[in-house]
C-alpha cells in the first residue's frame, strides 16, 4: 500500500468551514490521529499517558498548521 500526501487548504475565515472541517477529519484519519478528536478521556484506556499526550500534541499541530494567520 502506497503512502499518499494529502493537503488541506488553510482555513482563513472566508472559505467554507464545514468543508474544511471534513477535510481536516480525513487528514487526521489518514495520519492515524482521529481518536484525538474524541478528547483525552475517550482515548484508549490501555494507552500510556505519554502516548495519549503525543497523539494530542500531533493533532493540535496539524490543526494549527492548517489555519491561516488571521483567523
Amino acid at each position: 500500500m502506497g503512502s499518499a500526501k494529502y493537503e488541506v487548504e488553510k482555513f482563513i475565515g472566508k472559505n467554507d468551514f464545514g468543508q474544511w472541517r471534513m477535510k481536516m477529519r480525513a487528514l487526521l484519519v489518514q495520519q492515524g490521529l482521529v481518536e484525538a478528536l474524541e478528547r483525552e478521556a475517550k482515548l484508549e484506556k490501555s494507552m500510556a499517558n505519554k502516548d495519549k499526550k503525543a497523539i494530542l500534541e500531533k493533532t493540535h499541530n496539524v490543526i494549527i498548521s492548517s489555519l491561516g494567520d488571521k483567523v
